[in-house]
């Protein structure tokens, strides 16, 4: 079970929290109802001398509970090889993405995206994990000294997913965003 929170920030969070990981990512939607994507995972240093790995994950996501906080999800790594087969069945520039991930307070995680960097659809997004939907619902960003930075809570909002913004961006006909496929 995946129980998180969202927000749009502006950039990456004040300084302060400890980077504890730092990712480059690309994902692709097969469908998003229900969610069927993949994602190639590659580990950049965050400490001189660490090594990064590149994994290639097929992810499955069922519907959201009613308060867009909790779903199942099944995650699993498959070959290189056929990470390949199933972009090239998608036939569209995989979002990119690149993660920092920052410890908080009380075992907790703030995962932080820049996706597609340079495009005119950049943005930001920030989430963090729970143990529980209590859990989630009664976090504060305040006391993790988050409260101007986690403002704009958008979980459980329509057209707030990545899956909404692969529709938007690339299965959208007509549409004028420029990408390409690296």
């Amino acid at each position: 079970m995946e129980i998180e929170r969202k927000w749009m920030v502006q950039n990456w969070p004040p300084a302060g929290l400890e980077l504890i990981r730092q990712q480059r990512m690309r994902q692709g939607y097969v469908t998003v109802r229900p969610t069927v994507r993949i994602r190639e995972e590659t580990d950049l240093p965050v400490k001189p001398g660490e090594q990064g790995r590149t994994a290639y994950i097929l992810c499955l996501k069922s519907a959201s509970t009613d308060d867009g906080l909790a779903r199942t999800e099944i995650e699993m790594e498959i070959p290189k090889e056929k990470f390949g087969e199933i972009e090239a069945m998608i036939g569209k520039p995989l979002i990119e993405k690149t993660r920092r991930t920052y410890r908080l307070p009380g075992g907790l995680s703030l995962e932080v995206n820049q996706v597609d960097r340079g495009l005119p659809t950049e943005f930001w997004y920030a989430e963090v994990e729970f143990g529980s939907v209590e859990q989630a619902k009664g976090w504060k960003p305040e006391a993790a000294g988050l409260g101007d930075y986690l403002s704009d809570d958008v979980t459980g909002q329509p057209g707030s997913s990545m899956g909404a913004y692969w529709e938007e961006t690339r299965e959208a006909a007509g549409t004028n965003v420029s990408l390409s496929v690296r």
